[in-house]
């Protein structure tokens, strides 16, 4: 590299970036390092923790100066062999993994065990990118909208086989990307109604639950319609009928039965009916509501199967999460203990290697998928809320990196990393706070693990790289 290019790096480099990775490694080893403390070992001793994590931490610093120097060109070109790479490990793991908390994820090289899923993330963002940036792609084409599924789907699938549901729900993360790209809304429509179906199954009552259906597709479907009348009737007169048929099926002729059943055939036989009248009144978008009512009904029938197939603890943890059961010595033991440790620091926290909590091991998993709970307990509320505030600021300048870019493979990768970045934070401090089920999915740059460390390097570090532009080096 001539003195001329390296001048014109360090002019466009986007340095408060560098400035918060480096924050954020520098804090995140920190905590890590309070939170396995040994008086025993010395601070890089690679028998421990903290040791061989700034072992990882001198890797990526070496990996990240790499990327910098390699042609942006070169990420473009190498999108689909990255991915397929990364896949062909993954399914390595379902044949070579040895069996480690339930689930086999981890490639073990020697000492040191790697997690392909981690650099999935990396290699679907940049084929993604690639996919997406191609002359004349659009989302609404069905072929095009096929490529972005199977790219995303085919890895996720291979995760649930590996029994690594925390990884693969990481990838709803490209939604966030796909709606800056203009993926149609009723997707995220659909997409909330299936959720909160699902969870208001577990809270609510046969007619309570109804109801909701009937509010909330009606309303979905006067919003976009802007005929409020026509749904609210129909979900009227779909009510009354099931809610009489289902009490004289109960309570006059015996019969045990599932209110969802009645309602849903109920629905399914007013069809003809309504579409008569949808046809003779010309009623614009009738039809998508009917679906839509259908659809919710059919899945919140089949919702206690979807969850009786999803393992023991992982139906233990949703359950805990909504209050449904409480278990504070079992399955929410983890939670409780980290609510606990977090809630003890205060304001500013009892002070570095002053966490008794983590320091008698009193919150399992403290160096890995519960490090935030060392953070609120030496640091304090002030303390998280100024890593709270690095992240957000991180997010922001890959947001603000991807909306600057020129060409779309680098505006896609970039919204593509802030989406990982930010469900990563959400889940993991919303689970260490009792907020969103325990899935176990690492906190960047603090929770301990090389791939993951090295993962939200790559990540990060290349979208710099792209923001640079292939137009400054050639200089």
């Amino acid at each position: 590299m001539t003195g001329r290019q390296g001048r014109v790096i360090h002019g466009k480099v986007d340095w408060w970036t560098v400035a918060i990775y480096v924050a954020l490694v520098a804090l995140g080893w920190l905590n890590l390092y309070a939170a396995v403390y040994d008086t025993t070992r010395e601070v890089f001793d690679v028998g421990s923790r903290y040791g061989m994590q700034m072992v990882w931490i001198g890797v990526c610093f070496v990996v990240a100066l790499v990327v910098m120097l390699v042609d942006d060109k070169f990420y473009h070109i190498l999108a689909y062999p990255v991915w397929g790479v990364c896949l062909a490990l993954m399914l390595a793991t379902l044949v070579l993994s040895p069996e480690i908390k339930g689930a086999r994820a981890w490639l073990l090289v020697g000492p040191v065990a790697i997690q392909p899923a981690e650099f999935m993330k990396f290699a679907v963002s940049l084929a993604l990118a690639r996919a997406m940036s191609v002359y004349g792609f659009t989302l609404g084409r069905m072929g095009d909208l096929a490529k972005v599924a199977m790219l995303v789907g085919i890895p996720v699938a291979v995760m649930f086989l590996q029994h690594d549901v925390g990884s693969a729900v990481v990838y709803a993360s490209f939604l966030f990307m796909l709606y800056r790209e203009g993926l149609n809304r009723w997707v995220y429509i659909v997409m909330g109604i299936v959720l909160g179906l699902f969870f208001g199954s577990f809270w609510v009552t046969d007619t309570g639950l109804l109801m909701m259906i009937i509010a909330g597709v009606a309303a979905g479907a006067g919003i976009g319609y802007g005929n409020w009348k026509a749904p609210v009737m129909y979900g009227a007169g779909v009510a009354l009928v099931s809610v009489g048929g289902w009490l004289s099926l109960r309570y006059l002729a015996g019969m045990e039965v599932r209110f969802y059943y009645v309602l849903l055939g109920v629905a399914f036989l007013s069809i003809p009916v309504v579409a008569a009248v949808a046809w003779a009144k010309r009623l614009r978008g009738f039809w998508v509501y009917i679906v839509l009512f259908v659809a919710s009904v059919a899945f919140v029938s089949v919702a206690d199967v979807v969850f009786d197939h999803l393992d023991l603890h992982q139906q233990k943890r949703i359950l805990d999460t909504l209050g449904i059961e409480s278990d504070a010595r079992g399955w929410g033991y983890n939670v409780n203990q980290s609510k606990i440790a977090i809630g003890s620091g205060g304001l500013v926290g009892k002070g570095f290697l002053e966490g008794t909590q983590t320091k008698f091991n009193f919150v399992p998993e403290q160096s890995t998928d519960f490090i935030f709970c060392t953070v609120g307990e030496e640091w304090g509320f002030v303390g998280s809320a100024v890593v709270l505030a690095l992240f957000c600021a991180l997010i922001l300048r890959l947001v603000r990196m991807g909306e600057r870019a020129e060409e779309p493979f680098r505006r896609i990768y970039c919204y593509c990393v802030a989406g990982i970045f930010l469900i990563h934070v959400l889940i993991n401090i919303g689970m260490t706070v009792g907020l969103v089920p325990v899935i176990g999915i690492p906190l960047p740059f603090f929770s301990y693990g090389g791939s993951s460390l090295l993962a939200f390097t790559l990540l990060l570090v290349v979208a710099v790289r792209l923001d640079l532009g292939s137009g400054e080096l050639a200089t």
